[in-house]
């Protein structure tokens, strides 16, 4: 069954690098767009069009947010259990490697 099963904790950091970069992507986009006002733009359809997109960002970046940042979390909480298990298992073997040795050495 572990043949099938691998987990690469670099690459769990990495992943969350990616996703903590994607959420202030979308912060420094919203930002970018909350300077630019409806007034700036031109006609009055064309303002209030600007205005619903605005909207309609704002809501859908937030959201975006709040997936991303739920999956963080769960990427963090599996990563830290990962490098416990391989922390564990390290001092296992270090003990099963010394108790093995000193046995050899008592013969």
């Amino acid at each position: 069954m572990g043949d099938h099963f691998k987990a690469d904790i670099d690459q769990l950091g990495q992943f969350l690098k990616t996703l903590e970069g994607c959420v202030r992507d979308l912060n420094e986009a919203r930002s970018a767009l909350d300077h630019v006002r409806a007034d700036q733009i031109g006609t009055s359809r064309l303002d209030e069009a600007c205005d619903g997109f605005q909207e309609r960002w704002k809501y859908g970046s937030e959201q975006t947010k709040e997936m991303i940042d739920a999956v963080s979390e769960g990427v963090k909480s599996n990563k830290k259990g990962y490098e416990e298990v391989e922390e564990a298992l390290e001092k296992v073997l270090n003990h099963l490697a010394k108790s093995t040795s000193a046995k050899g050495d008592a013969k």
